[in-house]
């Protein structure tokens, strides 16, 4: 997810580096030094402010120089499986994963007029709703007015939106069904010297 200028410049650096003690560092990937790259192409691309499809594509991983000199290797369990749940439970959970994989895959799903579409199944849609933004609250946090001050409650449960936009609309509903008195926090981005700091300027 990181921008590829930022491997470029660990390679540059380690070839410079470790080339004072073996001149022909200088020619090979990071200097010589063995690099694991840890990540998931699943997940969101590079972030370019006001970038193109090719400038974002040309900002990942895969279009490093170095690319070439890579070995993939891919994870095969789903650690998540691993955990407590049994019997049913165990098997929703296993058939969701094996879902999001065949998503990320490109098995599911199919093109129209260029737009691609992924059907989903019924049991993780909405189906019936007036109110979009009451209805993904209600379903994600019933019985939230009784249940808002309950740490673990909240804990367990997030709603992701595609947009800021969507985050702000979600954010004031569920603002406005708290009932609770509102409190202001306020922040500060400088740092705070402590007396030991002012004691060792003095001396």
């Amino acid at each position: 997810m990181k921008h590829r200028y930022c491997f470029e410049a660990l390679d540059k650096s380690l070839r410079d580096i470790l080339s004072f003690k073996d001149s022909s560092n200088s020619q090979r990937p990071f200097g010589g030094k063995i690099t694991i790259f840890g990540g998931d192409f699943r997940q969101i691309l590079p972030v370019i402010p006001k970038g193109s499809r090719q400038d974002v594509v040309n900002a990942t991983l895969n279009s490093l120089y170095l690319w070439s000199h890579c070995q993939l290797l891919q994870l095969t369990k789903n650690m998540r499986l691993q955990g407590t749940a049994i019997g049913s439970a165990l098997d929703e959970l296993r058939d969701f994963s094996d879902w999001i994989l065949a998503v990320g895959d490109g098995r599911i799903g199919s093109s129209v007029d260029g737009i691609e579409k992924v059907p989903i199944p019924k049991d993780l849609l909405i189906s019936e709703c007036i109110d979009p933004i009451s209805s993904i609250v209600e379903s994600t946090y019933p019985d939230f007015i009784s249940r808002c001050n309950d740490i673990g409650y909240l804990q367990k449960r997030a709603i992701l939106a595609p947009t800021l936009d969507m985050v702000e609309s979600i954010n004031q509903y569920m603002i406005s069904l708290n009932q609770n008195l509102e409190k202001s926090y306020l922040s500060s981005d400088n740092i705070c010297g402590s007396d030991q700091t002012y004691s060792a300027l003095e001396h």
